[in-house]
Protein backbone atom coordinates (compact mmCIF):
# COMPACT_ATOMS: atom_id res chain seq x y z
CA UNK A 1 0.00 0.00 0.00
CA UNK A 2 3.01 2.61 0.91
CA UNK A 3 3.97 1.98 -2.52
CA UNK A 4 0.98 2.63 -4.21
CA UNK A 5 0.38 5.39 -2.05
CA UNK A 6 4.12 7.32 -2.90
CA UNK A 7 3.04 6.69 -6.82
CA UNK A 8 -0.11 8.04 -6.56
CA UNK A 9 1.40 10.96 -4.59
CA UNK A 10 4.60 12.13 -6.56
CA UNK A 11 3.39 10.79 -10.09
CA UNK A 12 6.21 13.63 -11.23
CA UNK A 13 9.98 11.85 -10.64
CA UNK A 14 12.02 14.04 -8.77
CA UNK A 15 14.85 13.95 -10.92
CA UNK A 16 12.52 15.79 -13.59
CA UNK A 17 11.35 17.90 -10.99
CA UNK A 18 14.93 19.39 -10.22
CA UNK A 19 15.62 19.68 -14.15
CA UNK A 20 12.41 21.61 -14.40
CA UNK A 21 13.80 23.72 -11.45
CA UNK A 22 17.25 24.56 -12.79
CA UNK A 23 15.76 25.33 -16.48
CA UNK A 24 13.82 27.85 -15.34
CA UNK A 25 16.37 29.74 -12.84
CA UNK A 26 18.59 30.03 -16.58
CA UNK A 27 15.67 31.09 -18.36
CA UNK A 28 14.00 29.90 -21.00
CA UNK A 29 15.47 31.46 -23.89
CA UNK A 30 17.72 29.03 -26.63
CA UNK A 31 19.69 31.87 -28.27
CA UNK A 32 23.27 31.46 -27.46
CA UNK A 33 24.64 33.26 -24.49
CA UNK A 34 28.64 33.68 -25.21
CA UNK A 35 30.07 36.44 -28.32
CA UNK A 36 31.63 32.87 -29.84
CA UNK A 37 27.96 31.19 -30.18
CA UNK A 38 26.55 34.45 -31.76
CA UNK A 39 29.54 34.95 -34.04
CA UNK A 40 28.87 30.93 -35.42
CA UNK A 41 24.59 31.65 -35.55
CA UNK A 42 25.20 34.52 -37.32
CA UNK A 43 27.46 32.88 -40.27
CA UNK A 44 25.18 29.84 -40.30
CA UNK A 45 22.24 32.15 -40.86
CA UNK A 46 24.08 34.13 -43.50
CA UNK A 47 25.36 31.25 -45.40
CA UNK A 48 21.70 29.95 -45.65
CA UNK A 49 20.83 33.38 -47.14
CA UNK A 50 23.23 33.19 -50.00
CA UNK A 51 22.62 29.61 -50.56
CA UNK A 52 18.92 30.37 -51.35
CA UNK A 53 19.47 33.83 -53.21
CA UNK A 54 21.94 31.85 -55.80
CA UNK A 55 19.08 29.11 -56.12
CA UNK A 56 16.74 32.05 -56.81
CA UNK A 57 18.70 33.49 -59.27
CA UNK A 58 19.90 29.96 -61.20
CA UNK A 59 15.61 29.46 -61.17
CA UNK A 60 15.25 32.43 -63.06
CA UNK A 61 18.12 32.27 -65.24
CA UNK A 62 16.86 29.12 -66.35
CA UNK A 63 13.52 30.00 -66.89
CA UNK A 64 14.09 30.69 -71.03
CA UNK A 65 15.60 27.88 -71.63
CA UNK A 66 13.14 25.60 -70.14
CA UNK A 67 10.38 27.37 -71.62
CA UNK A 68 12.13 27.54 -74.89
CA UNK A 69 12.33 23.57 -74.15
CA UNK A 70 9.01 22.93 -74.12
CA UNK A 71 7.79 25.37 -76.65
CA UNK A 72 9.41 23.23 -79.01
CA UNK A 73 8.15 19.95 -77.97
CA UNK A 74 5.30 21.44 -78.36
CA UNK A 75 5.70 22.14 -81.29
CA UNK A 76 7.09 18.41 -82.22
CA UNK A 77 4.22 17.14 -81.04
CA UNK A 78 1.27 19.40 -82.97
CA UNK A 79 3.52 18.39 -85.97
CA UNK A 80 3.40 14.88 -85.61
CA UNK A 81 -0.01 15.24 -85.20
CA UNK A 82 -0.68 16.95 -87.95
CA UNK A 83 1.41 14.32 -90.23
CA UNK A 84 -0.66 11.26 -88.48
CA UNK A 85 -3.90 13.01 -89.29
CA UNK A 86 -2.42 13.30 -93.24
CA UNK A 87 -1.51 9.89 -92.77
CA UNK A 88 -4.73 8.53 -92.13
CA UNK A 89 -6.18 10.62 -94.39
CA UNK A 90 -4.18 9.39 -97.45
CA UNK A 91 -5.24 5.47 -96.05
CA UNK A 92 -8.33 6.55 -96.19
CA UNK A 93 -8.12 8.10 -99.92
CA UNK A 94 -6.12 4.45 -101.09
CA UNK A 95 -8.82 2.15 -99.21
CA UNK A 96 -11.56 4.05 -101.23
CA UNK A 97 -9.27 3.56 -104.36
CA UNK A 98 -9.02 -0.08 -103.64
CA UNK A 99 -13.22 -0.83 -103.24
CA UNK A 100 -13.71 1.22 -106.15
CA UNK A 101 -10.97 -1.50 -107.49
CA UNK A 102 -12.76 -4.49 -105.67
CA UNK A 103 -16.35 -3.19 -107.43
CA UNK A 104 -15.36 -2.95 -110.83
CA UNK A 105 -12.93 -6.20 -110.76
CA UNK A 106 -16.34 -8.44 -109.36
CA UNK A 107 -19.49 -6.22 -110.95
CA UNK A 108 -20.90 -8.87 -113.59
CA UNK A 109 -23.70 -6.83 -115.68
CA UNK A 110 -26.04 -5.03 -112.88
CA UNK A 111 -24.63 -7.33 -109.76
CA UNK A 112 -22.95 -5.38 -107.91
CA UNK A 113 -20.78 -8.62 -106.51
CA UNK A 114 -18.12 -6.31 -104.00
CA UNK A 115 -20.94 -4.95 -102.13
CA UNK A 116 -23.12 -8.37 -102.03
CA UNK A 117 -19.76 -9.85 -100.49
CA UNK A 118 -18.98 -6.67 -98.00
CA UNK A 119 -22.46 -6.95 -96.50
CA UNK A 120 -22.24 -11.01 -96.13
CA UNK A 121 -18.52 -11.17 -94.47
CA UNK A 122 -19.02 -8.00 -92.17
CA UNK A 123 -16.31 -5.29 -94.15
CA UNK A 124 -19.93 -3.44 -95.35
CA UNK A 125 -22.74 -2.13 -93.94
CA UNK A 126 -25.95 -4.34 -94.36
CA UNK A 127 -29.76 -3.42 -94.19
CA UNK A 128 -33.26 -5.14 -93.72
CA UNK A 129 -35.44 -6.87 -91.54
CA UNK A 130 -34.36 -8.44 -87.71
CA UNK A 131 -34.95 -8.75 -84.02
CA UNK A 132 -33.73 -6.36 -81.37
CA UNK A 133 -32.33 -8.50 -77.74
CA UNK A 134 -31.27 -6.16 -75.22
CA UNK A 135 -29.74 -7.92 -72.62
CA UNK A 136 -29.56 -5.77 -68.82
CA UNK A 137 -28.11 -6.03 -65.97
CA UNK A 138 -30.30 -6.98 -62.68
CA UNK A 139 -31.60 -3.96 -60.94
CA UNK A 140 -30.58 -5.96 -57.32
CA UNK A 141 -29.04 -9.38 -56.32
CA UNK A 142 -30.23 -12.69 -58.03
CA UNK A 143 -31.79 -15.04 -55.24
CA UNK A 144 -30.44 -18.27 -57.00
CA UNK A 145 -31.40 -21.89 -56.41
CA UNK A 146 -32.49 -23.40 -59.79
CA UNK A 147 -30.83 -26.70 -59.90
CA UNK A 148 -29.66 -26.56 -63.45
CA UNK A 149 -27.86 -23.21 -63.10
CA UNK A 150 -25.75 -22.79 -65.66
CA UNK A 151 -23.62 -20.05 -63.68
CA UNK A 152 -23.16 -22.16 -60.87
CA UNK A 153 -19.79 -22.25 -60.84
CA UNK A 154 -17.25 -20.13 -58.02
CA UNK A 155 -15.61 -18.66 -61.80
CA UNK A 156 -19.08 -16.77 -62.24
CA UNK A 157 -19.74 -15.10 -59.04
CA UNK A 158 -23.29 -14.98 -57.72
CA UNK A 159 -23.87 -11.26 -58.80
CA UNK A 160 -26.67 -9.79 -61.73
CA UNK A 161 -23.96 -8.46 -63.56
CA UNK A 162 -23.86 -9.62 -67.32
CA UNK A 163 -20.78 -11.44 -68.41
CA UNK A 164 -19.16 -11.98 -71.62
CA UNK A 165 -20.10 -15.87 -71.68
CA UNK A 166 -24.04 -15.08 -71.60
CA UNK A 167 -23.08 -12.45 -74.42
CA UNK A 168 -21.42 -15.48 -76.36
CA UNK A 169 -24.28 -17.80 -75.10
CA UNK A 170 -26.87 -15.29 -77.23
CA UNK A 171 -24.68 -14.17 -80.16
CA UNK A 172 -24.72 -18.50 -80.79
CA UNK A 173 -28.07 -18.64 -80.59
CA UNK A 174 -28.79 -15.63 -83.08
CA UNK A 175 -26.31 -17.63 -85.58
CA UNK A 176 -28.12 -21.40 -84.95
CA UNK A 177 -31.42 -19.54 -84.99
CA UNK A 178 -30.62 -18.50 -88.97
CA UNK A 179 -29.02 -14.82 -88.63
CA UNK A 180 -27.58 -13.34 -91.20
CA UNK A 181 -25.67 -10.25 -89.92
CA UNK A 182 -25.32 -9.65 -85.87
CA UNK A 183 -23.97 -6.40 -84.40
CA UNK A 184 -23.53 -5.71 -80.42
CA UNK A 185 -23.78 -2.40 -79.73
CA UNK A 186 -23.14 -0.89 -82.99
CA UNK A 187 -19.74 -3.48 -83.15
CA UNK A 188 -20.36 -5.46 -86.01
CA UNK A 189 -19.52 -9.19 -85.77
CA UNK A 190 -17.39 -11.03 -88.72
CA UNK A 191 -15.58 -14.31 -88.54
CA UNK A 192 -12.41 -12.92 -86.84
CA UNK A 193 -14.74 -11.36 -84.00
CA UNK A 194 -14.24 -12.21 -80.07
CA UNK A 195 -16.25 -11.90 -77.21
CA UNK A 196 -13.76 -11.78 -74.10
CA UNK A 197 -13.86 -10.30 -70.47
CA UNK A 198 -10.99 -7.67 -69.66
CA UNK A 199 -12.38 -7.78 -65.36
CA UNK A 200 -15.44 -6.74 -64.94
CA UNK A 201 -15.74 -4.87 -68.57
CA UNK A 202 -16.89 -7.23 -71.90
CA UNK A 203 -14.45 -6.55 -75.16
CA UNK A 204 -16.05 -6.88 -78.20
CA UNK A 205 -13.08 -7.08 -80.83
CA UNK A 206 -11.32 -5.30 -78.09
CA UNK A 207 -13.69 -2.87 -77.78
CA UNK A 208 -15.01 -2.20 -74.52
CA UNK A 209 -19.28 -1.88 -74.16
CA UNK A 210 -21.55 -0.70 -71.23
CA UNK A 211 -24.79 -2.27 -70.44
CA UNK A 212 -27.37 -2.19 -71.48
CA UNK A 213 -26.50 -4.85 -74.40
CA UNK A 214 -28.51 -4.22 -77.73
CA UNK A 215 -27.92 -7.11 -80.13
CA UNK A 216 -29.19 -6.58 -83.61
CA UNK A 217 -29.77 -9.47 -85.65
CA UNK A 218 -30.77 -9.23 -89.88
CA UNK A 219 -33.31 -11.97 -90.47
CA UNK A 220 -36.65 -12.83 -91.01
CA UNK A 221 -37.91 -11.19 -88.02
CA UNK A 222 -40.91 -13.53 -86.39
CA UNK A 223 -39.56 -16.76 -87.72
CA UNK A 224 -35.70 -15.74 -86.45
CA UNK A 225 -37.18 -14.82 -82.84
CA UNK A 226 -39.05 -17.97 -82.32
CA UNK A 227 -36.16 -19.48 -83.61
CA UNK A 228 -34.14 -18.18 -81.01
CA UNK A 229 -36.42 -18.45 -77.76
CA UNK A 230 -36.64 -22.02 -78.51
CA UNK A 231 -33.04 -22.97 -79.03
CA UNK A 232 -30.40 -22.97 -76.37
CA UNK A 233 -29.59 -19.22 -76.32
CA UNK A 234 -33.23 -18.05 -75.50
CA UNK A 235 -33.71 -20.79 -73.09
CA UNK A 236 -30.26 -19.82 -71.70
CA UNK A 237 -31.29 -16.10 -71.18
CA UNK A 238 -34.20 -17.19 -69.39
CA UNK A 239 -32.46 -19.45 -66.81
CA UNK A 240 -30.20 -16.26 -65.87
CA UNK A 241 -33.25 -14.06 -65.67
CA UNK A 242 -34.84 -16.39 -62.90
CA UNK A 243 -31.85 -17.35 -61.36
CA UNK A 244 -29.42 -13.82 -61.26
CA UNK A 245 -32.70 -10.86 -62.09
CA UNK A 246 -30.43 -10.55 -65.54
CA UNK A 247 -33.10 -8.90 -68.17
CA UNK A 248 -33.36 -9.33 -71.61
CA UNK A 249 -36.10 -8.52 -73.95
CA UNK A 250 -36.47 -9.72 -77.82
CA UNK A 251 -38.71 -7.46 -80.33
CA UNK A 252 -39.20 -7.79 -84.27
CA UNK A 253 -37.74 -5.28 -86.17
CA UNK A 254 -38.95 -3.98 -89.68
CA UNK A 255 -35.74 -2.32 -91.18
CA UNK A 256 -32.45 -2.43 -89.29
CA UNK A 257 -29.07 -1.16 -90.41
CA UNK A 258 -25.90 -2.59 -89.23
CA UNK A 259 -22.62 -0.76 -89.55
CA UNK A 260 -19.48 -2.26 -91.70
CA UNK A 261 -16.78 -3.68 -88.95
CA UNK A 262 -13.58 -2.15 -88.55
CA UNK A 263 -10.19 -3.19 -89.08
CA UNK A 264 -10.82 -6.58 -90.97
CA UNK A 265 -8.01 -7.74 -93.44
CA UNK A 266 -8.48 -10.29 -95.95
CA UNK A 267 -4.99 -12.42 -96.12
CA UNK A 268 -5.95 -15.65 -97.39
CA UNK A 269 -8.58 -15.89 -99.95
CA UNK A 270 -10.05 -18.86 -102.78
CA UNK A 271 -13.37 -19.67 -104.54
CA UNK A 272 -16.30 -20.66 -102.18
CA UNK A 273 -16.31 -24.65 -102.24
CA UNK A 274 -20.31 -25.62 -103.55
CA UNK A 275 -22.63 -26.57 -101.08
CA UNK A 276 -22.71 -30.31 -99.50
CA UNK A 277 -26.27 -31.57 -99.02
CA UNK A 278 -25.14 -32.09 -95.38
CA UNK A 279 -25.64 -28.36 -95.07
CA UNK A 280 -21.97 -28.42 -93.18
CA UNK A 281 -20.00 -25.05 -92.77
CA UNK A 282 -17.68 -25.23 -95.91
CA UNK A 283 -15.55 -22.00 -94.98
CA UNK A 284 -13.83 -20.53 -98.80
CA UNK A 285 -11.10 -18.37 -96.95
CA UNK A 286 -8.13 -19.46 -94.25
CA UNK A 287 -7.95 -17.24 -91.35
CA UNK A 288 -10.37 -14.16 -93.05
CA UNK A 289 -12.84 -12.40 -92.52
CA UNK A 290 -14.23 -13.83 -95.90
CA UNK A 291 -15.48 -17.16 -94.54
CA UNK A 292 -18.79 -17.82 -95.70
CA UNK A 293 -20.71 -20.71 -93.86
CA UNK A 294 -23.49 -22.47 -96.13
CA UNK A 295 -25.16 -22.97 -92.40
CA UNK A 296 -24.84 -21.51 -89.29
CA UNK A 297 -21.43 -22.52 -87.22
CA UNK A 298 -22.28 -26.43 -85.96
CA UNK A 299 -21.14 -26.32 -82.41
CA UNK A 300 -21.10 -22.81 -81.56
CA UNK A 301 -23.44 -22.99 -78.60
CA UNK A 302 -23.01 -26.64 -77.27
CA UNK A 303 -25.28 -27.32 -74.05
CA UNK A 304 -27.50 -30.05 -72.48
CA UNK A 305 -30.75 -31.21 -74.37
CA UNK A 306 -32.96 -28.98 -72.09
CA UNK A 307 -30.83 -26.25 -72.70
CA UNK A 308 -29.90 -25.55 -69.37
CA UNK A 309 -25.89 -26.51 -69.78
CA UNK A 310 -25.24 -28.35 -66.76
CA UNK A 311 -21.99 -27.35 -64.80
CA UNK A 312 -19.55 -29.72 -66.87
CA UNK A 313 -20.95 -28.84 -70.46
CA UNK A 314 -20.62 -24.90 -69.82
CA UNK A 315 -16.98 -25.34 -68.52
CA UNK A 316 -16.82 -26.77 -72.17
CA UNK A 317 -18.57 -24.38 -73.68
CA UNK A 318 -16.60 -21.44 -72.45
CA UNK A 319 -14.01 -22.94 -74.59
CA UNK A 320 -15.92 -23.59 -77.65
CA UNK A 321 -17.89 -20.20 -77.97
CA UNK A 322 -15.11 -18.37 -77.30
CA UNK A 323 -13.45 -20.09 -80.26
CA UNK A 324 -16.54 -20.17 -82.34
CA UNK A 325 -17.00 -16.21 -81.43
CA UNK A 326 -13.74 -15.55 -83.39
CA UNK A 327 -13.85 -18.32 -85.71
CA UNK A 328 -17.29 -19.14 -86.53
CA UNK A 329 -19.56 -16.32 -86.47
CA UNK A 330 -19.60 -14.22 -89.23
CA UNK A 331 -21.54 -16.38 -91.41
CA UNK A 332 -23.92 -13.67 -93.24
CA UNK A 333 -26.41 -15.45 -95.25
CA UNK A 334 -26.66 -19.22 -94.67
Amino acid sequence: MSLLTTVMEHSLDDGYAEAARARGAEGSSRLPSTAKGRLVLGLGLALAAVVVTVGAVSTHAAAPVLAKERDALVSRVNDANKAADELQRQVEADRDKVERAQDAALQSGDDSGAEQLAARTGTGAITGPGIKLVIDDASGSGSGGNVSDPRNTGSYGKDGRVKDHDLQYAVNGLWLAGAEAVSVNGQRLTALSAIRAAGDAILVDNRPLVPPYTVLAIGDGPRLAQAFQDNEGGRYLKIIQESYGIRSTVSTQKSLTLPAALGVTLRVAGPEASAEPSGSPSPSASGSGSALPTAPPSGAVSGSPSGAPSKSTRSTATKSTSTSTSTGTGAATP
